[in-house]
């Protein structure tokens, strides 16, 4: 295994976890001053999506999924170098980003789209 082969994705939201940072999220969004693509591809109005899973396992690569609040040191200087929300590529030589905030925005909430283009990298990762 090369220092560049992806062991995991990290997936960070543009968001504080917890009861009142999703309370707070949830506000904004209302508002229409809080927005994170992240969110919108992974949830629904409650819950995450049953196709989020599904694509999950699908992709055979394990992800986690974390908020801003939940951060370890690593995490956090990867996201202060590229944004969130963020989809990072976990190697032995460390994290990198592999989908930005304007990519996932692109997106428009699609969890299909989301897998495929992440499929694709993962595979020009290979080549």
């Amino acid at each position: 295994m090369s220092d560049r082969s992806v062991t995991r994705l990290v997936g960070v939201y543009d968001a504080d976890g917890g009861l009142f940072g999703e309370a707070a999220y949830v506000w904004g969004k209302l508002r229409g001053t809080r927005h994170c693509a992240l969110c919108d591809i992974t949830h629904g109005r409650v819950r995450r999506r049953p196709e989020w899973d599904r694509m999950v396992a699908d992709l055979g690569m394990p992800v986690d999924l974390l908020h801003l609040d939940e951060m370890p040191p690593d995490v956090r200087q990867a996201v202060a170098a590229c944004g969130a929300p963020a989809v990072l590529a976990r190697t032995a030589a460390g994290l990198r980003p592999l989908v930005f905030g304007a990519e996932l925005d692109a997106l428009e909430g699609s969890v299909t789209r989301l897998g495929d283009l992440l499929r694709a990298r993962l595979a020009a990762d290979q080549a």
